[in-house]
C-alpha cells in the first residue's frame, strides 16, 4: 500500500445470540434483523455479516464494518453509531470479540498495491474468510531493520505461492490488545490451511508471540445469513 493511498478503519464483531432471542418468534427475529442491519448500514461505508456458527461454539455471527479513516473523527463517529444500532438489542445480542485496526503502507513491501491486497469498499468478497490477532515479541523490534526485512521478504514469498489468498493487514498499536489483526479471504479453506503450515517453517516464525484464538467465517449477503438464524 502506497503512501498516498487513504486509510482505512475495519471492525469485525463476534456475535451470539442470547437465549432471550431463541425464544422469539420467528417473525420478531425477521425484525430485529432487519432493524440491526439498518442501523449498520448507517454506522459503516461498507458491512459484511458472516456465518460463523458451527466453526466455533460461542457464536453465530461476524459483523465486517469498514470506514475511510482519514478525519481525526472517523473512530469516534463510528463507534458511537455502531453502540447506537447495537445497545437497544443487547438482551438479544452478545458482542463476544472485537477486533479492530487501521490500514496503513506497509514497511516491509515497495508495491504500490499488491493483487493479495484486500479491499474493504469494493469488489466481491470471497466464499471464506479468517481473522485472528497478532502480537510479535520484543526481540522482533529489536533487531535491525535490514534483518527484519530479510524474514518478511520470506514471508512475502510463501504468500505469493497462493494468489488466491487475499490479505488485509490492520495496525491495533495502542488500541487494542494485539498489534496486528491479520484477515484472510479465500474460496478454498484446504489450501489456506496449507499456506499457514507452510508459514510455520519460516525464520520470523520465532519471533511470534502469540496469533490465536483464530475466527473461521462463511460469507453470504447479509439479509441470506441472517435468514440461517430465525
Amino acid at each position: 500500500m502506497s503512501e498516498n493511498v487513504a486509510r482505512s478503519l475495519n471492525h469485525f464483531a463476534v456475535t451470539a445470540f442470547t437465549d432471550a432471542y431463541w425464544a422469539m418468534p420467528a417473525h420478531e427475529k425477521a425484525e430485529l434483523h432487519a432493524a440491526w442491519l439498518d442501523g449498520l448500514q448507517r454506522a459503516a461505508t461498507r458491512v459484511e455479516i458472516y456465518q460463523v456458527f458451527p466453526t466455533e461454539h460461542g457464536a453465530d455471527l461476524m459483523v465486517w464494518s469498514a470506514v475511510p479513516a482519514e478525519d481525526p473523527g472517523a473512530a469516534f463517529e463510528f463507534f458511537d453509531a455502531f453502540a447506537r444500532a447495537t445497545n437497544p438489542l443487547r438482551r438479544y445480542l452478545s458482542l463476544t470479540t472485537t477486533l479492530w485496526g487501521y490500514t496503513r503502507p506497509s514497511q516491509y513491501s515497495k508495491a504500490q498495491r499488491s493483487t493479495q491486497e484486500i479491499e474493504p469498499f469494493e469488489g466481491e468478497r470471497k466464499r471464506y474468510l479468517t481473522i485472528y490477532p497478532f502480537v510479535k515479541t520484543v526481540d522482533w523490534y529489536l533487531m535491525s531493520r535490514d534483518a527484519r526485512q530479510g524474514m518478511m521478504n520470506e514471508h512475502i514469498r510463501v504468500g505469493k505461492q497462493y494468489p488466491e489468498i487475499q490479505q488485509l493487514l490492520l495496525y491495533s498499536f495502542g488500541v487494542q490488545d494485539q498489534e496486528f489483526v491479520v484477515v484472510y479471504e479465500m474460496d478454498d479453506l484446504r489450501q489456506f490451511s496449507d499456506l499457514v503450515a507452510d508459514l510455520r517453517a519460516v525464520d520470523g516464525r520465532r519471533y511470534t508471540e502469540r496469533d490465536t484464538p483464530l475466527h473461521t467465517a462463511l460469507y453470504r449477503t447479509a439479509e441470506e445469513t441472517l435468514a440461517l438464524f430465525r
